[in-house]
């Protein structure tokens, strides 16, 4: 696992994938944060990231996908899954490889972020008033966030040979499990509490929880599930194309 781990990792490097991923990421927050005028925090008035933690999953959405779609799909399409697939390892180890070699890849875009984090820390009067509890929450949350989205990713790209079949879909599901269950929950539809239970479906629940500084154990259930259950539906994609 660890050499599948350390080939993904370097291929997204060795091309422009892995700095085209990182480059985009924080050009994107960067703009959100310091120059667009409804978001940026020069004008807003206040020592804030919360720029940065709204915009970060819907960023993810897109970024993700593309860096996931061709873990396995080009494999599948070329051919090299097969030989892959008689080496004496297991399928769980060959996605665990894969798998974070791209959250390796995400951690990764999140640090260079720690430098808003120190800019708005001095820039605050007085120096040092921002709610650092609730900073340090929403970036474990982003990066669960990122974790199960990385998750869906691999899953997408074990589905189909095509990598943007498997980008389309990656997007799609992404923002389906983020944010459709808060808008089913608004629909009226549902009796009593019903509403509430159908929104803690969705990672949105969860995320604006933990961005609160707020780490409950129901969220960090709610992530490691989700990305558990992703991880075994990639394994029983892969088993059955042994058939």
């Amino acid at each position: 696992m660890v050499a599948i781990f350390l080939k993904e990792f370097k291929q997204f490097f060795s091309s422009l994938i892995g700095y085209i991923a990182l480059v985009v990421f924080l050009l994107v927050l960067g703009l959100f944060i310091w120059i667009f005028p409804d978001t940026n925090i020069l004008d807003f008035g206040y020592a804030s990231l919360d720029a940065l933690f709204d915009m970060g999953p819907y960023i993810f959405m897109f970024l993700i996908p593309a860096i996931t779609m061709r873990s396995f799909a080009e494999e599948i399409n070329t051919g090299t899954y097969e030989l892959l697939a008689t080496r004496p390892i297991t399928d769980i180890q060959i996605i665990g490889g894969k798998y974070l070699a791209s959250l390796a890849l995400v951690f990764l875009a999140l640090v260079p972020t720690v430098i808003y984090y120190i800019t708005i820390y001095r820039l605050a009067t007085p120096v040092g008033n921002v709610d650092t509890g609730g900073i340090i929450g929403s970036y474990i949350g982003l990066f669960l966030l990122g974790a199960v989205f990385v998750s869906i990713g691999i899953f997408c790209s074990a589905v189909t040979a095509n990598q943007i079949v498997a980008f389309i879909l990656g997007v799609f599901l992404c923002f389906f499990i983020y944010q459709a269950f808060d808008y089913l929950a608004k629909l009226g539809i549902f009796f009593g509490k019903n509403d509430y239970l159908v929104e803690q479906f969705g990672i949105n629940a969860h995320y604006a929880s933990m961005s609160k500084g707020v780490l409950d154990t129901r969220d960090l259930v709610y992530f490691a599930g989700c990305i558990g259950l992703f991880i075994f539906s990639t394994k029983t994609v892969l088993e059955s194309r042994k058939w």
